[in-house]
């Protein structure tokens, strides 16, 4: 139960890493605001679900990272349950199709940065803010080997680098609040995002890091819990691998 208590907001809830962290914080106890882009009956039940089996509040909001307007009004939803945030995963991304930098449209590589890196920083000044009212709480984005090795398609390699960047800024400026900042950066994970991939690239991955293997949703939201947690309270600005052993 190390999150016991915490109320933590986690985006991109409804799949993948996400969905996966949210479990597990409900499992160890953490009351959640689950973002998610889009409504759906089956993430509703979920939601309901968790909470149930696990004792806690697990409140379901929509917004779309791009939509600034959208993003302040969901904020201010979660706000208006009166409980103090503890915990922010920055988790919702997107990658698009595997193609080379030359291919690819400027309008779908300012879609990418839209999600990835603006409308997350968006909601981590928002969430920051309220967050500050205690003088205390966590922040972990989940970034990728990609924006640390380049190994993917360009406007995702460089999303996440901008985004493993401000990391480190946030957390020379959000200490004096109290506010941790961390970053994971998860290697081959087995998503519905890297699903898209060629069979080459899966390979190629799986050959690249000492296991051999995809990562699974769990095994990285096992590393963000730690993160978000007072066990990790003397880590601040760190940018974690979790990647099988890519060296």
């Amino acid at each position: 139960m190390r999150l016991n208590g915490k109320n933590a907001l986690i985006t991109g809830a409804s799949r993948g890493i996400g969905k996966a962290t949210a479990e597990l914080f409900a499992q160890q106890g953490a009351n959640i605001w689950a973002f998610a882009n889009r409504k759906s009956d089956a993430f509703e039940a979920w939601c309901a679900n968790t909470a149930a089996q696990y004792g806690v509040f697990v409140k379901p909001i929509y917004a779309d990272l791009t939509d600034a307007d959208a993003v302040k009004a969901a904020v201010k939803q979660a706000m208006a349950d009166k409980l103090p945030l503890d915990i922010l995963v920055n988790n919702a991304g997107v990658m698009g199709e595997d193609k080379m930098f030359q291919m690819t449209r400027p309008e779908e590589m300012q879609r990418t940065f839209a999600v990835n890196f603006f409308g997350t920083m968006a909601l981590t000044q928002i969430a920051t803010r309220w967050m500050a009212r205690k003088q205390r709480g966590a922040v972990v984005n989940v970034a990728s080997v990609a924006g640390l090795d380049g190994d993917s398609r360009l406007d995702y390699s460089a999303s996440k680098a901008a985004l493993i960047a401000a990391t480190k800024k946030m957390a020379r400026e959000l200490i004096a609040s109290g506010i941790r900042v961390n970053a994971v950066a998860p290697g081959f994970t087995d998503t519905e995002m890297t699903s898209c991939l060629s069979d080459k690239v899966v390979a190629d991955a799986m050959a690249n890091n000492l296991m051999h293997r995809k990562g699974t949703p769990r095994e990285i939201a096992a590393v963000i819990a730690f993160l978000a947690s007072d066990d990790a309270s003397f880590v601040t600005a760190q940018i974690w691998r979790a990647d099988g052993g890519i060296i």
